[in-house]
């Protein structure tokens, strides 16, 4: 008859000196424990991580153990599942031996191909952006074909943008004509104007200096008056003049 408590004690024993620095007894009975399984450095340092718990069931090993992940780091969903997946096929494939160090091997190598599979996948990601950048280079010299339909689309486009300038200007000029005053309302808002030409003109007058050196020969002048001649007819221009 097996005695499944001693295969257990024996294999939590060898498991604490093969894991020092991550195994963590957390309960004795049913005994549960956990291993923390980190994976190689990438090529950038990254690493992921997992936490596996594990149940003895009462008849382990010819029962599989209970597994979860207790705690992740830098895992998706899919890693996660995926990881699960692995452990219960091993699970499967290990019955009726001790198989905590299998399964715990199993999920290390499948870390380090996630670590893989993250590099091929900024590789991927880095391309997908230069083939983007690329595309959009492109697009910007040739720019976009002109159909029939994205012409006609352009040119609705324009005609309303065309439409709504005009309708702001004859706005804003139908605004400037209203904000002018006219004459009178000059006059009734500044009642300064009343009074603004008579100032003027007074300024003017007071101002103004008068050559008399000008009118000094005025007297010199020979001037005829014409109505001290007998001859002279308003009525006949001619009458003034001499045979």
């Amino acid at each position: 008859m097996t005695d499944y408590g001693e295969e257990q004690r024996n294999e939590l024993e060898a498991l604490e000196s093969i894991y020092p620095d991550s195994f963590t007894v957390l309960s004795e009975n049913p005994p549960s424990f956990t291993i923390t399984v980190t994976s190689d450095a990438g090529e950038n340092d990254e690493t992921v991580q997992t936490t596996l718990k594990f149940t003895y069931s009462e008849k382990y090993p010819d029962e599989a153990p209970l597994y979860e992940i207790f705690s992740q780091e830098n895992l998706e969903d899919n890693d996660v599942s995926n990881i699960l997946k692995l452990l219960a096929l091993q699970a499967e494939e290990n019955l009726g031996m001790v198989m905590i160090f299998t399964l715990v091997t199993a999920v290390q190598e499948k870390l380090n191909e996630i670590v893989d599979q993250i590099k091929t996948r900024r590789e991927e990601e880095k391309k997908q952006k230069e083939k983007e950048a690329e595309e959009a280079e492109k697009q910007l010299f040739h720019g976009t074909p002109v159909t029939i339909e994205n012409f006609l689309s352009w040119k609705a486009k324009f005609d309303a943008e065309l439409l709504e300038i005009k309708k702001k200007r004859m706005k804003e000029e139908e605004q400037a004509g209203k904000n002018k005053l006219s004459g009178k309302q000059l006059f009734e808002t500044d009642h300064n104007l009343d009074t603004s030409d008579i100032r003027f003109l007074e300024d003017a007058g007071n101002n103004v200096e008068v050559d008399e050196s000008l009118f000094q020969e005025m007297d010199d002048l020979e001037l005829e008056d014409e109505e001290d001649d007998p001859d002279y007819n308003p009525a006949d221009p001619e009458s003034d003049l001499t045979d």
